[in-house]
């Protein structure tokens, strides 16, 4: 889903994600990187959390909105949206996993990938 013909890298990609969770102040973000990783289902995921269900879909949006404006890339796949507990914005090469903090702690999926470089981005 394309904007234009270009391929976007999945490292330019990832901090566009970035980008759109630090504009509405996005908490703990965690880039896992499985890029190094045989058979991965993809290259990153971008995990971080908000403090209210608004707050959640406002980080969802902006993500969306920043990587469309700024790569011309549309998500593939969003899940989540109704009740704003937990919203995955997929982009193939990067899954994007916006938690309520109570959500991310409880399912702790950066604890899931000990194997992979996990980086935690300073906002």
């Amino acid at each position: 889903m394309r904007k234009n013909t270009e391929a976007v890298s999945a490292e330019k990609l990832a901090e566009t994600i970035i980008f759109g969770i630090l504009e509405k102040k996005g908490l703990e973000i965690t880039k896992i990187d499985f890029s190094k990783m045989p058979n991965s289902i993809s290259k990153y995921f971008i995990i971080c959390h908000g403090t209210s269900t608004s707050q959640v879909d406002a980080i969802a949006d902006s993500v969306a909105e920043q990587v469309y404006k700024q790569l011309g890339e549309k998500p593939v796949f969003t899940e989540g949206k109704e009740n704003k507990e937990w919203i995955l914005v997929d982009f193939i090469d990067v899954v994007v996993h916006i938690f309520q903090e109570s959500t991310r702690r409880f399912y702790n999926i950066e604890g899931l990938w000990a194997d992979a470089k996990i980086d935690t981005i300073q906002n």
